[in-house]
């Protein structure tokens, strides 16, 4: 629930994800990729296009473990070259384009349409930005690629850079396993081994590149977890107790993309449990990061069964207080 209330705005509702709404409502800059990517998803929902059109569901990857294998399946056709492919499909979407005749315009169909044409054009973009050999050995060590522990999401966090760099406006990369109901002591450390140096490189990386005043990097999960241990077991040893889901405060960090550096935002109580000051609500967040995208998320709207739908439904207050 928590999960899909952060991506979607809503837990109880199928809805566009936030990335399928930034495509809808920026675009793409580079019309050979897709306007949306996501690695590593934790599902469909989280990067999923529901009633928008097709073309702004995220495009998943995957970070294989053999390094010469490409992110994305089938990305060359080794069976035809270009011109005859070109003609292939120019076959085939004749026969889609009768088809939406037929029915007198066809969503699904017309998304059909033009993701069949957005993956012949990949062919020509994508493994190069998706081969990870030509950056310099500098680079590589930055993101921890090859390391043991920084590996995987050094070479997800690198790629969306290159992603970005290429004109994809958003990229979302999932690193999971942070349900820590049980040893958080052991685990905790290993995910922050994982991640910390990679996310770190990516900043730097981004400002290195004079990239990151108009990239927003936003790093969060769907919730926290209790200041107080849980042991579901009842016998464990506390060093090996875990935490609850804890919804009631959590933090989130931006970087870039008109954020105001150095700033704090809200207030917990002594416990660390509830909120006293500058309370976020997720519709809050998204209302914001649209705002930092350049969209007002009033005005970000799409009409189905009747009624407008936006990201943050009839909720949503941009935090003015963390803008630069």
């Amino acid at each position: 629930g928590a999960i899909l209330q952060f991506h979607t705005g809503t837990f109880a509702e199928v809805r566009p994800s936030m990335g399928a709404w930034i495509s809808y409502g920026l675009g793409t800059e580079n019309q050979n990729l897709p306007g949306f990517v996501t690695i590593h998803p934790s599902g469909v929902r989280t990067y999923g296009n529901a009633f928008l059109p097709a073309v702004h569901q995220g495009t998943s990857l995957s970070i294989p473990q053999d390094e010469k294998v490409l992110p994305i399946e089938n990305l060359r056709n080794v069976s035809a070259n270009d011109r005859i492919q070109r003609r292939r499909i120019d076959f085939i979407q004749r026969l889609n384009r009768g088809l939406v005749d037929d029915l007198h315009g066809d969503p699904n169909m017309e998304g059909m349409i033009q993701n069949m044409e957005l993956a012949f054009r990949m062919q020509t973009t994508t493994p190069q930005i998706v081969d990870l050999s030509h950056e310099s050995e500098a680079t590589l060590k930055m993101y921890g690629v090859g390391g043991k522990d920084t590996d995987k999401t050094g070479r997800a966090c690198l790629l969306a850079r290159k992603l970005a760099e290429a004109g994809v406006r958003f990229v979302q990369v999932t690193v999971g396993g942070w349900d820590h109901h049980g040893d958080i002591r052991g685990n905790l450390p290993k995910l922050c081994a994982q991640t910390d140096q990679p996310v770190a490189a990516l900043i730097k990386d981004l400002k290195s590149r004079g990239m990151l005043e108009d990239t927003l990097v936003l790093w969060s999960g769907e919730f926290g977890r209790t200041p107080w241990s849980q042991d579901l077991s009842g016998t464990a040893p506390i060093e090996k107790h875990g935490r609850e889901h804890q919804p009631e405060s959590f933090c989130a960090w931006m970087a870039g993309g008109g954020v105001r550096g150095g700033y704090t935002h809200g207030e917990t109580d002594e416990m660390g449990y509830r909120v006293v000051d500058g309370k976020v609500h997720v519709h809050d967040l998204h209302a914001t990061i649209l705002h930092l995208l350049g969209m007002d998320h009033l005005s970000l709207t799409w009409r189905h069964l009747g009624r407008d739908y936006r990201l943050t439904d009839v909720y949503g207050e941009v935090v003015k207080e963390i803008l630069a």
